[in-house]
């Protein structure tokens, strides 16, 4: 910082306004002419407000469309699970890399046929895919989504 840069601002007090015209906002006060704006008192006008005519939120388009505040379910389709056997949960399918998260949902699809017999626990499946691994010999199951670990209990496996 150099000493042309600093801002030095001398005691001013605060400005008068409507305290005549040598005061510098004499008159009007700086309030423009007339009009509601203009008035003493309350002059609080609703958001958008622009004169009389149409309120600016109607004016403008709205955004089309819905945003669920609920995360959308990862989707295994069944001619995946055809290389894995034995049971099939969350976290076997995310070593395979069938679903990003383990934590999350997953919705299982028909899509082409079942050959692996599987014991197969996820939370969702359509009726068409629990159809075709309980004709391949296996099974369906519905479950909870997995919880994630405290962050407490893996300072204790650490220790």
């Amino acid at each position: 910082m150099k000493y042309n840069d600093l801002t030095v601002n001398k005691n001013t007090r605060p400005t008068r306004a409507g305290r005549g015209i040598s005061a510098g906002l004499g008159k009007t006060a700086g309030r423009g002419t007339k009009g509601q704006k203009a008035r003493t008192g309350h002059h609080k006008m609703p958001l958008g407000f622009m004169g009389g005519q149409r309120a600016i939120m109607q004016a403008i388009p709205k955004i089309k469309g819905f945003k669920s505040l609920h995360a959308k379910a990862e989707v295994v389709y069944t001619d995946n699970l055809n290389s894995l056997s034995g049971d099939v949960d969350n976290f076997v399918l995310a070593e395979n890399n069938l679903i990003k998260n383990p934590f999350s949902k997953v919705k299982v699809i028909l899509r082409g046929e079942v050959t692996a017999k599987i014991k197969l626990s996820t939370q969702f499946a359509s009726k068409t895919a629990i159809a075709a691994i309980e004709k391949a010999g296996g099974s369906y199951k519905k479950v909870a989504v997995p919880s994630r670990p405290k962050a407490e209990d893996s300072r204790k496996a650490e220790a």
